[in-house]
């Protein structure tokens, strides 16, 4: 028999494979940050001895979730200026007050409540965007949670940076020291295309590139910001992005509520990802993401529920619901989303 330092025994397990597949009374061994092995609890304790045992008895055992987009320590700004549209709140409230209080010390003690609020709700994994992310980085690692972060670059400076050229050494340098941890992951990320130059676009896409790290950026998030920038570049946003070189498999997009077929199309030819913020887009009165459609034009989807001063929460449960609900009302179709079927099943039979 071989000896596993943790047996999680007795549980409801949901697998989330392909088939669905629910083990009623199952057992799940762990050898330090391993999975050694998934199955009813006659066969896994067959073979595996453990040090500690977690009686799961009348408990759903299943993969932690994963938060596609957060500004973790945002915590800090939980509900202010709320019942504002995006370019009012981030303009005239959220950038100033980030001016003025965020420094290291808010970012460390932010993210580890940010965490503790995470794990509560089943998340261990998160992507995150933020100032100070070197603290973001140390605070996820210090509470054992899984993340991807980088530091938000901007044309003007921040808490945390006077020029774009520093934003981009700070993050050459989050690339260099995290490169080895078993946590955290480093990604690209200039803000949107509203707050930054083609030139810082192009050198933070290369630093991506040069690295082999995803990039990420908010991205068509209201109609509004979809006229402004056509009129900015003359032609589609979507075109500008590929004219500059970031539709690829690296490019994660965060929100893209404004986006049409054509769009769609291009995303998923070139095998773009999007995060889907359905409570942030909600709250912001954004509008909502064509998501069953870039469903069925294969786009990897994911889901976040962006910071807490735009959604109140970081409830991966409750985003998941309202993701299924809100695309149902919107199309007058329930069956268009089905994500959330499952679990219900599920939660409800325990």
């Amino acid at each position: 028999m071989k000896k596993v330092d943790i047996m999680i025994s007795n549980g409801r397990i949901l697998t989330l494979d392909e088939k669905g597949t629910l083990i009623e009374k199952g057992s799940v061994a762990i050898q330090g940050d391993s999975i050694v092995a998934v199955g009813a609890c006659h066969d896994v304790e067959k073979r595996f001895e453990a040090r500690d045992t977690i009686n799961a008895s009348k408990c759903l055992v299943m993969p932690g979730l994963v938060n596609g987009h957060t500004h973790a320590a945002m915590t800090c700004f939980r509900g202010i200026a709320d019942d504002l549209r995006l370019e009012d709140w981030l303009n005239n409230y959220i950038f100033p007050a980030e001016a003025k209080n965020v420094n290291k010390e808010l970012v460390y003690w932010g993210t580890l409540l940010a965490c503790a609020e995470m794990i509560r709700s089943g998340t261990t994994t998160f992507c995150d965007m933020y100032i100070f992310e070197d603290e973001t980085a140390r605070a996820s690692s210090k509470a054992g949670v899984r993340c991807l972060v980088g530091e938000v670059l901007f044309d003007f400076p921040s808490p945390n940076f006077k020029s774009p050229s520093e934003g981009l050494e700070y993050t050459e340098m989050l690339i260099h020291k995290w490169a080895d941890d078993p946590l955290v992951n480093i990604i690209v990320e200039p803000h949107a295309l509203y707050t930054c130059s083609e030139g810082l676009l192009r050198d933070a896409k290369a630093l991506a590139d040069g690295y082999n790290v995803p990039c990420g950026i908010h991205f068509l998030e209201t109609k509004h910001e979809r006229q402004e920038l056509t009129k900015k570049f003359g032609k589609n946003p979507v075109q500008y992005l590929h004219d500059i070189g970031y539709l690829d498999d690296h490019l994660i997009a965060f929100h893209c509520v404004a986006m049409d077929d054509e769009d769609i199309r291009l995303f998923s030819e070139h095998g773009c990802k999007v995060i889907h913020n359905p409570e942030s887009n909600m709250k912001l009165a954004s509008g909502v993401a064509p998501v069953p459609d870039m469903l069925k034009k294969g786009i990897a989807v994911g889901i976040g529920t962006d910071g807490c001063a735009s959604n109140n929460n970081l409830d991966m449960f409750q985003e998941m619901d309202m993701a299924a609900k809100i695309h149902k009302a919107y199309r007058l179709d329930p069956t268009v989303i089905c994500l959330w079927r499952r679990f219900y099943r599920v939660l409800l039979s325990l």
